[in-house]
């Protein structure tokens, strides 16, 4: 299955050739992204299928393995499952499908010809999933994310102290935790501050804007995702704050944001042609578009440049 690895996987296999990497997957920014990334993408379709099928079953086969096998059953009628493709016919293409479900023991083990005994519902042409796309831009999100809460830390007004041991150090901190605290007065010993009677810390960063880019980081996350959208089908205005675009540069992101999702849905179609035609008493299984690139960007200003 075409799933993002987990981050044991992802070590062990990065750091041949990635040694200093981040290790954001398995973490739970990755796991969040993740899940809300393959929302979107199993959003992009509308989908009519028989009443005995289970909507929420079909689409994680299909988006997560690549492809959906339907089988006829004496118990369940003819319904999708998830299985393996093997063989090869004469384009090359797999020959056969093999199912393992404890409650089809029938079909357990069985070599199905595809197109005789079985058919297949495919998201892309190569029988992969869509696993590695999502697991590409959440990672690249959950980075944004954790700079964005690290720079929102790195921010605060910040101090150095000289300490002389240990335990002058240990007393610095409880002062400056009593302070953030809010508390209206700090005692502290004298011994704190230098001969002259100076205090024995100073500003280490007195430039918080030089150093805030957390509104740099947001609109780096929100073109990440934008990203992502153009790639499964999702229309946006894919720009860098720019106020209009110019009628070109929108119909040039229509085409680019409808090249995959085309893909998908041509094959998917392809797909239930096929089933159709081998499971002609089968109801009615329907798939379109849910996003329409044209009317969706009524609120983009595509008026020329200057005008």
């Amino acid at each position: 299955m075409s799933l993002p690895y987990d981050y044991e996987i992802q070590n062990i296999v990065a750091s041949s050739f990635t040694p200093a990497n981040p290790k954001i997957r398995g973490s739970f920014e990755y796991a969040l992204f993740c899940r809300y990334l393959w929302q979107k993408a199993v959003s992009v379709f509308k989908w009519t299928l028989p009443e005995t099928w289970e909507v929420d079953f079909f689409q994680r086969v299909l988006y997560g393995l690549g492809y959906a096998v339907i089988v006829p059953t004496a118990k369940f009628g003819t319904i999708p499952q998830p299985g393996t493709v093997g063989g090869y016919n004469v384009f090359y293409e797999p020959l056969y499908a093999l199912i393992a479900n404890p409650l089809l023991p029938d079909l357990s083990g069985r070599q199905m010809i595809i197109d005789v005994d079985c058919s297949i519902i495919k998201l892309t042409p190569d029988y992969l999933g869509i696993g590695d796309l999502v697991g590409y831009y959440a990672e690249k999100m959950a980075l944004a994310s954790q700079a964005i809460s690290v720079n929102f830390s790195n921010s605060k007004l910040s101090y150095v102290f000289g300490a002389k041991d240990k335990t002058q150090a240990t007393t610095f901190k409880k002062m400056f935790d009593q302070i953030l605290n809010g508390e209206p007065a700090v005692v502290i010993d004298k011994t704190l501050f230098n001969d002259d009677g100076s205090p024995n810390w100073s500003i280490f960063n007195q430039n918080l804007q030089q150093t805030y880019i957390v509104s740099d980081l947001i609109s780096d996350l929100r073109k990440i995702e934008a990203e992502f959208d153009t790639k499964i089908g999702i229309p946006n205005a894919n720009t860098d704050k720019r106020e209009r675009l110019i009628s070109d540069e929108v119909n040039a992101n229509n085409a680019e944001t409808s090249s995959i999702s085309d893909l998908w849905l041509d094959t998917i179609r392809h797909g239930i042609d096929r089933t159709k035609k081998l499971f002609p008493d089968l109801p009615e299984i329907k798939v379109e578009r849910r996003y329409n690139n044209a009317e969706q960007r009524d609120n983009v200003d595509i008026r020329p440049l200057g005008a």
